[in-house]
Order: structure tokens, then C-alpha cells, then sequence
């Protein structure tokens, strides 16, 4: 799977929860990766919703938001997201804006988690850098 996401926005995601630590290109891709896989999972149940629903065009309702943020309050780009939206689900399904922009700030919110949790990691291995092994670790320990 090619990572539609690029790595210098979860970069900065990463950096914003960081604080003092520095962050090695491969947690940027580690994360990118994960949150990648997570919105197109996050895709393919909106659009079990929407069929649910005898619709073809996924709304924010879908991802389960009620109010859609600003976009220009977001630090993944919208894109990226609407590629990952898609690559799981039929091409005959649309990804309105909104929902494109609902997903983008979900996907920021999960990428702020995994990010505020790594740098704990990082610095409880008393290291200045986040690396890809804290990414890791997270998901092993909280989601695996």
C-alpha cells in the first residue's frame, strides 16, 4: 500500500505534541502509515452507513459528526484524506466536502493522541527523539 498521506503534515502533528523533542523521518511514516489504514477502515463503515441509508455520496453523518470544523483549523491536508477515503470503497461512492473535512479532523485527532503518547514514550526512554519504535509501541500496547 502506497501512503497517500505525506509525511511532513503528521511531522508537524508529531512536533506540536513533542514539545523539546526532536522526531526521526520514520515516526512521521510510521504515523502517516497507521493513519492512512485507520481512515480508509473509518471509510469503507461510512459507506456501509450511506448504503444503509440508499445513498451513494458519504456525508459527516457517516463518520459520525454532527459539526464539521473549519478546515482551514487543519493540519492534514484535504487531498490526501479524500484519496484515503477512497481507496477502500466503491468508485461509485462520493466523499462530499464536508465529510472529506470531518475525516481530515478525525484523522488529526487520532494522529494528536498517538503523537502526545509517543513523545511520553520517547522521554520515558529518556531519548530526545520520537522514532518510529514509540509509534509502535503505542499501537501495541493501546490498541493491540
Amino acid at each position: 500500500m502506497t501512503v497517500e498521506l505525506p509525511f511532513a503534515p503528521v511531522d508537524d502533528v508529531i512536533r506540536r505534541n513533542a514539545g523539546d523533542l526532536r522526531v526521526s523521518a520514520g515516526a512521521a511514516e510510521e504515523l502517516a502509515g497507521r493513519v492512512q489504514r485507520h481512515g480508509a477502515s473509518l471509510a469503507t463503515d461510512a459507506a456501509e452507513q450511506a448504503a444503509v441509508d440508499g445513498r451513494k455520496t458519504l456525508m459527516p453523518a457517516d463518520f459520525g459528526v454532527e459539526q464539521v470544523v473549519d478546515r482551514s483549523t487543519l493540519t492534514l491536508p484535504i487531498a490526501p484524506v479524500d484519496r484515503i477515503a477512497r481507496l477502500d470503497i466503491d468508485d461509485s461512492y462520493r466523499v462530499s466536502m464536508d465529510a472529506r473535512v470531518a475525516l481530515a479532523d478525525i484523522l488529526e485527532d487520532y494522529a494528536d493522541n498517538v503523537a502526545r503518547a509517543a513523545a511520553l514514550l520517547a522521554r520515558h526512554a529518556d531519548r530526545r527523539t520520537v522514532q518510529a519504535d514509540d509509534i509502535e509501541t503505542y499501537f501495541a500496547l493501546f490498541e493491540g
